[in-house]
């Protein structure tokens, strides 16, 4: 029989839950073989995230060990490297594994066999014991705290919830964590053992290695990301932003503004970027610089960089954010996205803006002085002048609505003017209310009178492009058009040809220059 594994089985629709009491809820995550069971226990007084494997006989489990035995011994290392597909890794380990019954003259039922080769697979291929998890769609960062302690899960409708998987072994948690260095394709060990990666599907890994590090021993958070990122009509679904907001960025970014996304960790700055990528007009060249890789833009005209850690203490061969920024320079950017400013990089950053070279960044923070004085004082220490380069900050935060937890675009707040004494003269445009959760157009936009200037555009011009994009977007909206491919097509399409797009969705054309 052929081997049947289903890593990507449908995504469920999960009700939510107003009484946490009441969550009892179960689903698949890799079919046949393996459920999460997600409840309430009442004896623990709190929601458990539980996974149920296939259930192995102890004589089962004596082959089963004995069959992994002999497979460590004989599996060709390479062939499980990061950049083969996992269906040749599963076919792979599927002829090694029946080999290796035959040769051993092991008499092992097919149903026996296929309950078995689950575990094969998920020690050789997947992720060891939180491999349904990082099947799960639902989860979106994965904590392990320690040696003995249950790891820790944020899972998009339950939000914060205690798992039943835990490592009992220090050895086997430290063989897990330098399991994971291999898959970013990084190094961790005593000399340097704190890691920072990305796995082969866009997860960003940070993991500590020993116990002079952390005293509960090895530990590592995964945060999950998206293979192909939210569009912009996705995140109106969600309500993160308005279409408003939306065709703001769109004119802006189509004018090569100079935009930085702020906020607090997992606030949606990443998301909210991946998605306003989808504005970069497709014929513009965009080189991003990371320290982990994050970013998955839809477009082919894109120089991907990410910084390398050196070999040895000494840095040897250490390529930094830094060196990447200066050097993109020089490949002819229209646009330069910088995954997170944090140090030296700001300097080459601000002056690429004051150079022409428009750029988009995210930084963590709460607020455009907060942000300021943290460009203005050490260790960034940047002038006002340069400062000014800057057009706008989004600033991103998480929120509580209708007692679930979220994101929303909190502001979009316009740098002005930056007097020498540091002092910021600002424009915000646009306004999320938490009381009534709600997104206001506040007042005019000061960067699009910037563009109308630069361009000779009028004001009623602009406005009347910003009106006719926010009635397009919400209309694509409406009309549920979500899809990837489809989104980037009419955005593209729009730029070319608007009466024609505007026309198929019902939207009365009026001409404009913008």
């Amino acid at each position: 029989m052929v081997m049947n594994i289903n890593l990507n089985p449908q995504v469920p629709s999960i009700p939510a839950f107003k009484d946490r009491t009441q969550i009892d809820v179960r689903y698949m995550v890799i079919a046949p073989y393996v459920s999460v069971h997600v409840y309430y226990d009442a004896r623990l007084g709190e929601v458990i995230y539980d996974v149920e494997e296939p259930i192995v006989s102890e004589e089962e489990r004596v082959i089963l060990n004995r069959l992994m035995s002999a497979m460590k011994e004989v599996v060709n290392v390479n062939m499980v490297a990061v950049d083969q597909s996992v269906e040749n890794l599963i076919d792979y380990v599927d002829k090694t594994a029946r080999l290796i019954i035959s040769e051993l003259g092991l008499e092992v039922e097919e149903d026996s066999y296929f309950r078995m080769f689950y575990f094969i697979y998920r020690d050789f291929i997947g992720l060891n014991k939180i491999e349904p998890m990082m099947r799960d769609y639902f989860i979106e960062d994965l904590e392990c705290n320690g040696m003995g302690d249950s790891l820790y899960i944020v899972h998009r409708v339950f939000r914060n919830i205690k798992t039943t998987t835990k490592f009992m072994d220090m050895d086997e948690l430290s063989s897990f964590v330098e399991k994971l260095a291999q898959k970013t394709g990084r190094y961790i060990s005593y000399a340097s053992p704190i890691l920072d990666g990305s796995l082969p599907d866009g997860s960003r890994v940070n993991a500590t290695y020993t116990q002079d590090i952390s005293s509960k021993g090895p530990t590592f958070t995964i945060r999950k990301f998206t293979k192909t990122p939210w569009t912009p009509t996705q995140l109106l679904g969600f309500h993160t932003l308005s279409p408003e907001m939306m065709a703001y960025f769109w004119i802006l970014l189509q004018y090569q503004s100079n935009l930085m996304i702020v906020g607090g960790t997992a606030s949606g700055k990443t998301s909210l970027l991946n998605a306003l990528a989808f504005f970069i007009p497709q014929e513009n060249r965009v080189v991003s610089i990371e320290d982990t890789r994050e970013l998955n833009l839809p477009r082919e005209n894109w120089l991907p960089s990410v910084v390398r850690s050196g070999v040895s203490s000494a840095g040897v061969g250490e390529v930094d954010m830094f060196s990447l920024l200066r050097s993109s320079f020089r490949q002819n950017p229209d646009y330069v996205i910088v995954g997170e400013v944090r140090g030296a990089e700001a300097s080459v950053l601000f002056q690429g803006m004051a150079s022409g070279h428009a750029s988009i960044s995210t930084m963590h923070g709460d607020s455009v002085d907060s942000i300021v004085r943290r460009l203005m004082t050490p260790p960034i220490s940047l002038s006002p002048m340069l400062v000014n380069g800057l057009d706008a900050m989004a600033i991103m935060t998480h929120a509580i609505v209708n007692g679930k937890e979220t994101r929303r675009l909190r502001e979009v707040t316009e740098v002005v003017n930056i007097a020498v004494d540091g002092t910021t003269t600002t424009n915000t445009p646009f306004k999320w209310n938490p009381a009534d959760d709600k997104f206001y157009y506040a007042t005019e936009s000061k960067i699009f009178d910037k563009i109308g200037a630069r361009y000779g555009f009028g004001k009623e011009e602009m406005q009347q492009e910003f009106e006719t994009r926010t009635r397009l977007l919400y209309a694509l909206f409406q009309n549920k058009v979500f899809a990837y491919d489809e989104v980037q097509r009419i955005i593209n399409d729009y730029a070319k040809m608007p009466e024609i797009i505007l026309k198929k969705y019902g939207i009365e054309s009026k001409k404009s220059r913008v």
